[in-house]
């Protein structure tokens, strides 16, 4: 691979990995929020005792459960995207 095409292929991985770090982000807050919105909607539930609010802290669990799984899918991505910018830059020479 030529070093010009090299510098291109590192610049595209360097915009993946910005917006999936941005991505990650966004949503690390906002899971953080949705847990504290769980804790909240399990103390109702317990208090109330009542279907409606059994259903609520479910739905809320489950919300919250597949917001994680996505937060380790980015996570992973941000993994895999760091090492081949790496790999890149280990085998790339400006100069050539």
């Amino acid at each position: 691979m030529s070093a010009k095409s090299t510098k291109r292929h590192i610049d595209d991985v360097q915009r993946q990995l910005t917006h999936a770090r941005e991505s990650q982000r966004i949503l690390e807050e906002q899971v953080a929020l949705w847990r504290e919105n769980l804790e909240e909607s399990r103390i109702k539930a317990l208090v109330s005792e009542t279907p409606l609010q059994s259903i609520e802290f479910k739905e809320m669990s489950r919300h919250v459960q597949v917001a994680e799984a996505e937060l380790v899918r980015r996570a992973g991505e941000v993994v895999k995207l760091t090492a081949t910018r790496d790999e890149l830059l280990q085998g790339w020479d400006p100069s050539s």
